[in-house]
């Protein structure tokens, strides 16, 4: 049974913070078709102009053709092209002729979209589409950097671009909650670990549907084999408890207190407790006359560049193969 909207649903977040997760249990509802990673709004939205001139439109949906991560969809681009022309000449609207046309395949009544980083462009996405849910996964940001790290074998000056892309994403989350109130929902990583059935009822109850029992069995995403960790050590399609609080075990103290200390207000506001870390003798001189001042620069630095590649356009072939 549908709610008030068969708009489109949006899973969106920062890395390692639980969207697949959400992904996967929103995969295995019966009404919905969610596509994973297409990352077309970060990569395509806006980088060719007006798609109303003919011009521009061969060429994005050449590029599109073009970007492999669409290619499990199997679209029809001739037929993507002819329906196009029928309606608005807007990239939501084309964006939409893909997802719907792979609903329409697997016989989902609603399409959504799980790609990292969706919340920057709420704004778009509201525009085009104003009876579209999205649903922002935060997660403690020490232990997604504890996933980060171990996932990618990422040394300790990733810390200060990780912690900025957390706070630059919570900023957001928080922007987007006062303007879109009602159609924005913020769910935390461990809420959903701890309670999972009750809050993916809860995250049911948002988007319109009716929660099915089925989505616990997450059968709508085989390709969702590794638990709920980037450990490796829990069961397929299971979701555990065990990810909260690795940090504790994965990262140094020096990196803890790092993340503590710059973003802690908003860790506190979203319910994260900040463990009381001691650091002593030269580890603590080095850290607050060496460790500070250099990964604040390099967080700050990130925060900069963020603010400048979000406001300049991007040559999107250079992009094709991106994550």
């Amino acid at each position: 049974m549908s709610g008030d909207t068969d708009g489109p649903v949006f899973v969106c977040g920062a890395e390692r913070s639980g969207t697949s997760l959400m992904y996967a249990l929103l995969s295995s509802h019966s009404r919905l078709s969610m596509v994973r990673r297409s990352n077309m709004w970060r990569w395509f939205y806006g980088k060719f102009g007006d798609l109303g001139d003919a011009g521009n439109m061969d060429r994005v949906i050449t590029a599109l053709s073009q970007y492999k991560r669409l290619a499990p969809l199997e679209p029809d681009w001739d037929r993507v092209r002819r329906e196009f022309t029928l309606g608005p000449p807007t990239y939501g609207a084309l964006f939409e002729l893909v997802h719907r046309h792979h609903a329409e395949r697997l016989g989902r009544a609603r399409w959504g979209d799980k790609s990292l980083h969706s919340e920057y462009f709420a704004n778009a996405i509201f525009d085009e589409f104003p009876d579209a849910r999205v649903i922002h996964m935060v997660r403690d940001p020490r232990d997604r950097y504890a996933s980060i790290a171990n996932r990618y074998d990422h040394e300790s000056k990733g810390i200060p671009s990780a912690t900025g892309r957390w706070m630059a994403s919570v900023k957001t989350s928080d922007e987007n909650l006062r303007r879109y109130p009602g159609r924005y929902l913020v769910v935390r990583f461990e809420d959903l670990l701890e309670n999972p059935e009750a809050v993916t009822s809860q995250v049911c109850a948002f988007i319109g549907e009716s929660f099915e029992s089925e989505m616990m069995e997450m059968a709508g995403a085989p390709e969702h084999t590794s638990g709920n960790s980037s450990f490796g050590d829990l069961a397929p399609k299971s979701i555990s408890t065990a990810p909260m609080g690795r940090y504790r075990t994965a990262l140094r103290p020096t990196e803890i207190s790092f993340i503590q200390m710059a973003a802690g207000r908003e860790m506190r506001r979203l319910g994260y407790t900040l463990d009381p870390v001691d650091l002593r003798g030269s580890t603590r001189w080095r850290f607050a006359a060496v460790t500070v001042p250099r990964d604040m620069c390099r967080l700050n630095a990130w925060s900069i560049r963020q603010r400048r590649e979000q406001t300049r356009e991007r040559p999107p072939a250079a992009r094709l193969e991106a994550g």
